[in-house]
């Protein structure tokens, strides 16, 4: 059980969200102010927009709440680092002043209500909560069936992930100093976050409708996710490509005891079928083993350069809170 109050910080990472952003403040500043009143949090807790790049409005009305809401504080990004960037900013700036960070998507799809439970977990001693959905039904059928197929196949794959959970989840400071540890720039949370270790717990939620805007998730970025977490996290599909090589060579051996049968029963056929279906299952094979470890490859080129996984523009934080420059490694 934990004591003392702590410091509480709300990540938000945002992409052109000005058709949100004032609900989502609304929302998260109610949260704030109630947890404040009953002495659940420190009174300086912040709410930390962190700004991904957008094209909008949306840095400008960061700033212009930051002046009118002793809550709100806010990073620009200096270019789009992409969703998991903007998370790890705002993780690690976070981390460097508050007891305990709390990430949540600005689209008010995860109830912003369930944090009441978050901190409830965290003075019990949690160091890592994770808000799981507990169903989705706003989701289309597609989109919540290809997630759970997703999650199948990743744990098939040796990849231990919390099924229905994104990137809702309490961190306490211990749990943010060892996740700075795990210095990779394809960066995958999801699957990181449970390799920490410490105590952990669920708290269940029901997914609401976004409130404004449009999802910043469409399938091909879905996809490009998944392939990410799977590479990144997995050498299975590298092992696949191995069996299936073994498979096709073995199809070969077959075909040409059958090819060396038929010459020596002297059976007359034309073979173009067979030869122009073979060349074709072959080649794309190829080009399917080619391609898989490329995506390695292209990793292990992307890891060695060392290149920061992000760089901050503009910062609103007070400098008693963050010392040092943010954009590491």
């Amino acid at each position: 059980m934990r004591k003392e109050l702590p410091l509480l910080s709300i990540v938000v990472p945002c992409c052109n969200e000005e058709a949100v952003l004032d609900e989502t403040t609304k929302e998260l500043t109610e949260i704030m102010s109630n947890l404040v009143t009953e002495e659940r949090i420190r009174p300086d807790s912040v709410i930390l927009f962190v700004d991904d790049g957008s094209k909008d409005r949306t840095w400008a009305i960061i700033e212009q709440k930051t002046k009118i809401n002793p809550f709100v504080q806010g990073l620009k990004l200096s270019r789009n680092f992409g969703h998991q960037g903007a998370l790890v900013a705002g993780i690690e700036t976070a981390g460097k002043f508050s007891d305990c960070v709390i990430s949540i998507d600005a689209d008010l799809q995860d109830d912003v209500h369930a944090i009441y439970e978050f901190i409830d977990k965290y003075h019990e001693g949690c160091d890592i909560v994770y808000g799981v959905r507990d169903k989705r039904e706003t989701d289309t059928f597609f989109k919540r069936n290809t997630a759970l197929a997703f999650y199948g196949l990743m744990n098939k794959m040796g990849v231990k992930l919390v099924p229905n959970h994104a990137d809702y989840r309490l961190m306490s400071k211990r749990a943010i100093l060892e996740f700075e540890k795990y210095k990779e720039e394809n960066i995958f949370l999801r699957g990181i976050i449970p390799l920490l270790g410490f105590k952990t717990a669920r708290v269940y939620y029901n997914r609401k409708e976004r409130f404004a805007g449009e999802s910043k998730y469409p399938l091909k970025k879905m996809i490009a996710f998944a392939i990410d977490g799977v590479t990144s996290f997995s050498i299975v599909p590298i092992k696949m490509v191995t069996w299936l090589g073994f498979f096709l060579v073995m199809i070969g051996a077959g075909i040409a005891v059958y090819s060396i049968a038929v010459w020596l029963l002297d059976h007359t056929i034309s073979g173009w079928t067979s030869l122009i279906l073979s060349i074709w299952i072959v080649g794309g094979m190829q080009l399917i083993a080619i391609g898989v470890i490329g995506e390695y490859i292209g990793k292990i080129f992307k890891e060695t350069k060392r290149r920061p996984r992000y760089s901050v523009e503009i910062s609103t934080m007070d400098e008693l809170k963050i010392k040092e420059t943010v954009g590491h490694e």
